[in-house]
Parts: structure tokens; C-alpha cells; sequence
């Protein structure tokens, strides 16, 4: 792992060392935080607190990009620094949210080790929410027009019809189609 420092920059107003690095890192992948400051803090002769603010692996290169600033006093670098960075860079412990229980809400209780084995509770049937009934056209009985050919002939065996009609006219109720111009496609 080779350490340039790009530009460094001393800002005495701040009472800091803000340097910009490039580290070089052929046949290794990148190295960690802590890696990187022990080796700025090296570099740099640092006698306070080295900050990395960030550090960014460059796309297909084995080269390392990043910002840090060295404070004289950790003190100086808690009065300037944002909490998340103080997190990252080990200086501020972690600050883990307890939500108290809301008023009226129920209360959870401990996970126990063993749970008795309870009946299993009957489940309600799910009620499916009732269709209006469709209304059906209803056709007129067909009377017969000629009672002669009612008459089933010896020679012919007789086909059993199912309601084909009715099928249809069931189909075309549920999804009527647009019906799409028939003329021939223009090509560009």
C-alpha cells in the first residue's frame, strides 16, 4: 500500500490539516478505515487525531481516492466534526434509540425459551364479498313449426345439441372486444 498525498492544506481557522491522498493498493483489495489513517498519521508526522471524512475505490483501477483532516485535540475534533463522521472514525459511540411504549398500545412481552403447545384456534371462514346477481336475458320458448319432423327417422341416428348459443352469448357478456381494422399493415 502506497500513500501520495495530493494536496494539503493547512486551515487555521478551523485549527486543522485537511489533505486530500491517493493510495496505491496493486494485488490487495482496499484497505480498511483504520488501515488508512494509521498510514496517513504516518506520512503526515500527526501528533492529534486523524478524521478520514471519506474514501473512494476508483472503478477498475487498484487506486484509492479519499479526505481526511487531522485536529490537534480530539476535543477540537468533537466540537467540529458531524456525529456520523465521529461514529465511523471510532470517536463517538453508537447511540442506540429506546423507544418507550406508546400509551394504550399493548405490551410485548419477552420472548420466552419454551412455548406451551396451545390448541390450534378455529379460523373464521372468510366471508367472499356477494356479486350482484347479472340478469340473464331470457328467450321466448320456441313453438315448433312443423309437429312432422318432431318424428325421429329409423335411418338417421339423432345428435344430442348442447346449448351452443347460450355459450356464446355468455362469452361476449364477460369481455367484449374492440374489433381491430382489417386492412393490410404499412410497412416503413
Amino acid at each position: 500500500m502506497e500513500l501520495t498525498v495530493t494536496t494539503k492544506r493547512d486551515n487555521a481557522l478551523l485549527d486543522r490539516t485537511e489533505v486530500y491522498f491517493t493510495i496505491a493498493h496493486a494485488g490487495s483489495g482496499t484497505p480498511s478505515r483504520s488501515e488508512i489513517k494509521k498510514a496517513l498519521a504516518g506520512t503526515l508526522n500527526a501528533k492529534g487525531v486523524v478524521v478520514l471524512d471519506w474514501a473512494r475505490s476508483e472503478f477498475g483501477a487498484t487506486s484509492t481516492r479519499g479526505y481526511a483532516k487531522v485536529y490537534p485535540s480530539k476535543e477540537r475534533a468533537m466540537q467540529l466534526e458531524t456525529p456520523p463522521i465521529l461514529i465511523r472514525n471510532g470517536l463517538l459511540a453508537a447511540v442506540k434509540k429506546e423507544v418507550p411504549p406508546a400509551e394504550g398500545a399493548p405490551v410485548v412481552p419477552a420472548k420466552k425459551e419454551a412455548k406451551p403447545e396451545a390448541a390450534p384456534k378455529p379460523e373464521k371462514p372468510k366471508e367472499e364479498p356477494k356479486a350482484p346477481p347479472k340478469e340473464e336475458k331470457k328467450e321466448a320458448p320456441r313453438a315448433p313449426a312443423k309437429e312432422e319432423k318432431k318424428e325421429p327417422k329409423a335411418k338417421e341416428p339423432e345428435k344430442m345439441e348442447a346449448p351452443k348459443p347460450a355459450a356464446k352469448q355468455e362469452k361476449k357478456a364477460e369481455a367484449p372486444k374492440e374489433k381491430k381494422p382489417s386492412g393490410k399493415k404499412e410497412g416503413k
